[in-house]
């Protein structure tokens, strides 16, 4: 078992490039199913979650060419429908891509119900209502879900009871090829949406609106292949950005869209950080001490969800009584590592009262998810001592190099192999 060791402390100074969106390849990845073909996607980030995606796909009889690090090369024209492996579907959220690419392509889908963090309740109700809209009959059965649209996908009106994500892609896939014209209100908004939707109409869909809550699809009869560059990834340029503000340095983030960093840029700023914006980059400075601030997870373009642990670690810097309201996920299992190193946290529901200032120190922490174990990475480098964390299996699902990216820029911080007996993660 590996674990990251960091000696904290030490202000973070230098530049720092952002990889492709980690949420915009996945979809990405299994939407080259629906295409007849060869895809290059460009700008793909070197994690775990992309691995397990490519072996999915590999395993399913896709041709897979890595031409290097961060481009690859797709054929699916072989590909086996219903064949995913169950034992890496339920590895990762985003193997729930394959019910609406399957269903696009063979008119039915066969698929095992997707894992990934463990963060609380995360239905996918929402989907199902909008695959039976397309003329889909979909069931539950040991744990696989299988969908099936005896007469042929049908465009049709689909709005969803509340916004999500994921629901709204795997629309997206299924209508794609589907008769008519499809309808998609109260759609997500996430840019990796119209990542999505601007990859897909690259190989030859009629999709509008992506980016507004309703979006129009055309179905037509094929895809072409096309070569394609991912998104840079607003999540992981919000972690850096909150590493440069929790250690008192300054970075210069660069390949990042600064619109989409709006709303964690204007909470830095409510938090005395200074963010400078340029067409591709941002520099992130804090030589002050923080102010305490309420934060409300709310969908795209509201501050992210994915981005509350790490804001947290910044409240428990600042001084007073801060207020972090998730509206999204019920995700605070991290809670109890930040009072560890001896944070001062109540939860209410779905939200933590956190009273900073009080005084914290390194100590043995674990990656409860993805992105909680980014927050115990920002909270080791504030504090001085050292702080070991284990499970960082976790966060490599979602960083490119973030050891090394750290490293480059003066953090105090390396990776090193444990035996798992004495890994205290695992300790009962």
């Amino acid at each position: 078992m590996e674990k990251i060791v960091i000696n904290g402390g030490i202000p973070l100074r230098g530049t720092i490039d952002i990889s492709g969106m980690k949420n915009g390849a996945l979809p990405i990845l299994f939407a080259s199913l629906l295409v007849d073909g060869r895809c290059v996607i460009e700008n793909v980030p070197a994690i775990s979650d992309v691995y397990i995606s490519l072996d999915i796909l590999q395993r399913m009889g896709a041709s897979v060419r890595m031409l290097d690090k961060n481009t690859v090369e797709l054929d699916t024209q072989n590909i086996r429908g219903g064949s995913a492996p169950i034992d890496l579907v339920r590895k990762l959220r985003a193997s729930y891509y394959l019910l609406g690419s399957e269903l696009g392509r063979f008119g039915r889908a066969y698929v095992g119900y997707p894992g990934g963090c463990d963060f609380g309740v995360r239905p996918i109700d929402q989907h199902i209502k909008g695959f039976e809209a397309l003329g889909a009959e979909v069931t539950l059965e040991g744990g696989y879900i299988k969908a099936e649209a005896v007469d042929g996908l049908m465009g049709a009106h689909v709005f969803f009871d509340e916004v999500t994500v994921g629901g709204t892609m795997n629309i997206m896939l299924a209508a794609v090829k589907a008769k008519g014209c499809t309808v998609i209100e109260n759609a997500a908004r996430e840019p990796h949406i119209v990542d999505l939707a601007n990859f897909l109409n690259t190989c030859g869909a009629v999709i509008r609106g992506a980016g507004t809550d309703t979006i129009r699809i055309r179905g037509v009869e094929t895809l072409h292949g096309c070569t394609y560059a991912i998104i840079p990834d607003m999540i992981e340029a919000g972690t850096y950005m909150m590493a440069a503000a929790a250690t008192g340095g300054t970075l210069r983030i660069n390949n990042v869209i600064p619109k989409h960093l709006e709303s964690i840029t204007a909470k830095l700023e409510e938090m005395g950080v200074d963010v400078v914006e340029d067409d591709d980059y941002v520099i992130v400075s804090a030589s002050k001490k923080l102010r305490k601030i309420n934060v409300k997870t709310l969908p795209y373009p509201g501050f992210p969800t994915d981005m509350q642990p790490q804001v947290a670690v910044l409240m428990c810097l600042a001084g007073g009584v801060s207020f972090l309201n998730d509206s999204i996920f019920d995700r605070f299992k991290y809670v109890e590592q930040l009072q560890r190193m001896g944070a001062s946290i109540k939860i209410d529901g779905k939200t933590a009262i956190i009273e900073g200032g009080t005084p914290l120190s390194g100590a043995q922490v674990s990656a409860v998810d993805l992105r909680a174990g980014a927050a115990m990475v920002i909270a080791g480098l504030a504090i001085d001592g050292k702080t070991e964390i284990d499970n960082i299996y976790r966060i490599e699902r979602g960083y490119d190099d973030l050891v090394g990216k750290l490293r480059a820029v003066g953090a105090d911080i390396k990776k090193i192999n444990v035996p798992d007996a004495v890994s205290f993660g695992m300790m009962a």
